[in-house]
């Protein structure tokens, strides 16, 4: 890999980057399947053999979580889709499963209680996934995506994503009002 310092390119020698060759000669995704184990199979145009066991990545999940999807092999991204759309509906609904499966990020619906107690915060709350209690340390685990959207990290690294604060009801908006 070397990078033009006038231009600020980056190119890729086949020669010397194993996955450098795979994206070079990769033109698209033709299609995404399950193999009989249930493995994530990418088949490339440009590519003779299918990428077998794929990983497939959000590179921005809070902020643009249905464009920039890196598809990896062995750690190595092949192809990097700017939105999902250019995917076939069917390939499109598998990597979707895929990505959803991978994170576990509940939408808090509600929040029914807050406690905090020796510099820990505790959220009863209902959520899109059923009722949750966590805690956090205060506000340096909340995270403001707007104005009206936060995302929350437990003691364990959980994320709690509060979609639209405007969009609870009175209670919830004021129990969560000191995060905003």
């Amino acid at each position: 890999m070397c990078t033009d310092n006038d231009t600020n390119v980056t190119t890729v020698d086949p020669a010397t980057d194993a996955a450098g060759d795979a994206a070079t000669d990769a033109g698209s995704v033709a299609k995404v399947e399950r193999d009989e184990v249930g493995k994530l199979v990418v088949h490339m145009t440009g590519l003779a053999k299918p990428i077998v066991d794929a990983k497939v990545v959000r590179y921005f999940p809070w902020s643009l979580p249905d464009a920039y999807i890196s598809i990896r092999d062995d750690g190595r991204e092949v192809i990097m889709l700017k939105t999902l759309d250019e995917l076939d509906e069917v390939s499109r609904a598998i990597v979707v499963k895929e990505l959803a499966d991978k994170i576990f990020n509940p939408k808090i619906l509600q929040v029914l209680q807050v406690k905090r107690e020796f510099g820990i915060s505790s959220i009863s709350a209902v959520t899109d996934r059923g009722e949750i209690y966590f805690q956090f340390h205060g506000r340096d685990d909340v995270r403001l995506l707007s104005p009206t959207r936060a995302l929350f990290r437990d003691v364990d690294g959980n994320t709690f994503e509060l979609p639209d604060i405007t969009e609870t009801d009175a209670v919830t908006q004021k129990l969560l009002r000191r995060y905003f």
